[in-house]
């Protein structure tokens, strides 16, 4: 991972203060630690941790300035990623979490490292062997159905949220969220919220819904083709797992979703087509995956609310570093395209 290491990386981290917080209440920390800022994080804010001993953790904490109340909640990502401990799905072991705002001015917490490659760009993916990148795309969708088939209840995350109408709270959500920062106005955000309020298909069940679910989001063993860590829970909660499944129509070159931009890793090839990706998983799972089109729709209208909102945030200087004119323009426009993307599949439903 690119680490930015200067003055500005340490903006939402209080050195001191946190230092002490580690010696005391991570078991085996080491003082002094360093600080290193992750960068192309455009959310919660995650830092490389490394103690006296050289042993490295993460510290994950909300942006910094002000940030709507409900997107950055570090306790319920903490409490979301010690239950997968539990469970076969891979995720970095769960190591402190504080609350007290006077350490750090917002709850953080702490996990362990864990090695692997964050597959984000096409550049990226063509340094592994093209017989490797279809197993890895295959083990991210074998991970994806070992989620979905976790029992909620068993791993004491029965009550995290409403078990129905996902799509309807979503839309809800995603909607206020969208009239709360938005900084400029995309007509197809309103027609395809419209839509989906009146056409949300029955859902399959309940099962973990991740929110943001792709490779871009995990930790990779480039030499195995194993997925590492699934990484970024902010967006999980209980619903339709077809969500995670559309979703990930939005970062395949071949989606229906897909805008073929620089993130697209699959356009290095050798990956699994999207269709061949949604009929392992419906062949794992044994789900009806027929509306699969309505949750690419959904995916891509979420990911638009979602970038206008980091977008206003990097306007107020909230996200920890600058961006120049040029990028700004870019994700104005990406914010755009996905919006018009997510009113195209509608309209391929209709």
């Amino acid at each position: 991972m690119s680490l930015v290491g200067d003055a500005a990386a340490l903006q939402g981290i209080d050195a001191a203060n946190v230092s002490a917080w580690l010696a005391m209440n991570v078991a085996g920390a080491v003082a002094p630690f360093s600080f290193d800022l992750i960068a192309g994080g455009r959310s919660n804010l995650t830092f490389r941790v490394t103690g006296a001993d050289g042993t490295r953790y993460v510290l994950r904490r909300p942006p910094v300035g002000l940030v709507l109340a409900t997107a950055h909640d570090m306790a319920r990502e903490h409490r979301l990623i010690s239950a997968m401990g539990q469970t076969n799905v891979p995720v970095p072991a769960c190591l402190g979490l504080c609350t007290d705002p006077a350490v750090n001015g917002a709850d953080f917490y702490i996990m362990a490292y864990v090695d692997g490659v964050v597959l984000d760009t096409p550049d990226r993916a063509a340094a592994i062997a093209m017989p490797l990148r279809r197993q890895i795309s295959e083990n991210l969708v074998d991970v994806l159905a070992d989620l979905h088939a976790v029992d909620v209840d068993a791993v004491g995350l029965g009550n995290l949220a409403k078990r129905e109408g996902y799509i309807e709270r979503q839309v809800k959500r995603w909607s206020a969220q969208w009239a709360a920062s938005k900084t400029f106005e995309i007509s197809a955000v309103d027609e395809v919220a419209a839509y989906m309020q009146s056409h949300v298909p029955v859902q399959q069940g309940v099962s973990i819904a991740h929110g943001d679910y792709r490779l871009g989001n995990c930790l990779t063993n480039t030499s195995t083709g194993a997925i590492a860590a699934v990484l970024d829970w902010e967006l999980c909660t209980l619903g339709d797992p077809l969500a995670d499944v559309g979703y990930l129509g939005v970062w395949w070159s071949d989606g229906p979703g897909s805008a073929n931009t620089s993130t697209d890793v699959t356009q290095a090839g050798g990956f699994l087509t999207y269709a061949e990706v949604v009929d392992r998983y419906a062949r794992r799972t044994g789900r009806d995956v027929s509306q699969v089109d309505f949750y690419v729709a959904f995916g891509c209208w979420r990911l638009a609310v979602i970038n206008a909102g980091v977008y206003a945030r990097y306007l107020g200087g909230a996200m920890g570093e600058k961006l120049d004119d040029a990028t700004l323009d870019d994700m104005k426009y990406r914010t755009k395209g996905l919006a018009e993307k997510a009113l195209a599949a509608t309209q391929r439903l209709r």
